[in-house]
């Protein structure tokens, strides 16, 4: 198991939130909120947050730059393995589940002593999640569930009914029936409520401050799908692209930056690719409007900054949950909801229109500004951060 160290001395916390969650950045970045959020309350510079991620490489950069920037005061990797039926899959969940669950019974034993009283344990996304929930069982931890997709997996389902609390984003809420669950709106980052001005956060990626933005993600890792279909489409559509001025924000995945920074300047448009947008407030400030996945990050950054979005959610999910997380705002008028048909000429065909009505149609894109702005606040993070804190003890 790694560590990032501690903060805080022996004696001056009075109990210890711990988050488990990861495997990608969609999974992460609203247990950082969330501990974000603890430390703005009254109490927060008393409680430590403590985050278990996986043992990969983002997971590691991730929580340590959190740690850095005194948002957690501790870290540590398991080495947690996906569930899956096929029995390569499945022997690595089974091989890795026991040092998973000693791990983390060994540091809920630390932040006990640390605080002397029971650390709450909040479960998170991702497959990280599992093997926590079952050590902080064994240890007599209290467990929050935090649901952010809008259809549960078999793990969510499983820790439903072993958690003490259960909070879920928007209509979510119903699926734990008939066990009680709370709604919560969505969960982002404080610095997404305080973003730079556009201008800013173009001039910061070395963009034009003054010309229009299309923010391309596909996830923290990249999608290549996605930048298969908008380097086609931006490749066919480049005059139209010069004429109105739009210019482009790509993250595309490690593997991929050289060689569709190359496809862009090939045709002439403008375009500004990193292999992954740290600064999630600028990117999305940056932004007239984006083409991305529906993870329930995702989802929730548009709503919390009101950016016109097409949806494309991942297509190779059996319970499809990503186009229902889109649906939340989609079915309201607050987004529009595509389909990556994986196939390059096929999403071009279908997808092509789509974004053209996204990019050429400023009148659809204020209405869904007004349609995101009317759902209310993006201010879950604010809520489990109480919910939690009153756990403890």
């Amino acid at each position: 198991m790694s560590g990032a160290g501690s903060h805080q001395p022996i004696g001056l916390t009075i109990g210890s939130v711990v988050f488990a969650g990861g495997g990608t950045g969609g999974h992460i970045f609203p247990a950082l909120a969330i501990a974000e959020a603890i430390g703005a309350l009254p109490e927060g510079q008393s409680i430590r947050r403590v985050m278990i991620g996986s043992d990969k490489d983002l997971d590691r950069a991730l929580l340590k730059a959190a740690t850095e920037r005194g948002e957690l005061e501790n870290t540590a990797g398991i080495p947690a393995r996906p569930f899956g039926v096929r029995p390569k899959q499945a022997w690595r969940l089974i091989s890795t589940w026991g040092t998973c669950v000693r791990e983390t019974r060994m540091l809920l034993r630390d932040e006990r002593e640390r605080t002397n009283t029971p650390p709450v344990l909040v479960a998170m996304g991702g497959y990280v999640r599992a093997a926590p929930v079952k050590a902080a069982l064994a240890e007599k931890c209290p467990v929050v569930l935090v649901n952010l997709d809008a259809v549960h997996g078999k793990a969510n389902r499983w820790i439903a009914a072993r958690a003490g609390r259960r909070l879920a984003v928007g209509r979510a809420a119903g699926q734990f029936e008939p066990l009680a669950s709370e709604p919560i709106n969505s969960i982002v980052r404080a610095a997404l409520h305080d973003r730079p001005t556009p201008k800013a956060a173009r001039q910061q990626f070395g963009l034009d401050p003054d010309r229009p933005t299309l923010l391309i993600t596909g996830g923290s890792q990249g999608a290549r799908t996605i930048n298969a279909f908008i380097t086609k489409y931006a490749g066919e559509h480049a005059t139209r692209l010069l004429e109105s001025g739009w210019q482009i924000l790509h993250q595309i995945g490690a593997d991929d930056v050289e060689t569709v920074g190359a496809l862009y300047a090939h045709v002439g448009v403008r375009a500004e690719c990193r292999p992954f947008l740290d600064d999630i407030a600028a990117a999305r400030s940056a932004a007239d409007a984006r083409v991305c996945r529906a993870g329930a990050g995702t989802v929730a950054e548009a709503w919390a900054t009101a950016t016109p979005s097409l949806f494309l959610p991942y297509p190779f999910h059996k319970d499809a949950h990503q186009r229902v997380n889109a649906a939340m705002l989609t079915d309201r008028g607050a987004g529009m909801l595509g389909d990556d048909r994986i196939e390059t000429e096929a999403n071009l065909a279908l997808n092509g229109p789509l974004l053209d009505e996204l990019l050429h149609n400023t009148g659809g894109r204020e209405r869904i500004r007004d349609m995101l702005a009317a759902l209310g606040p993006a201010d879950g993070a604010e809520t489990v951060a109480r919910a939690v804190t009153a756990m403890l003890g």
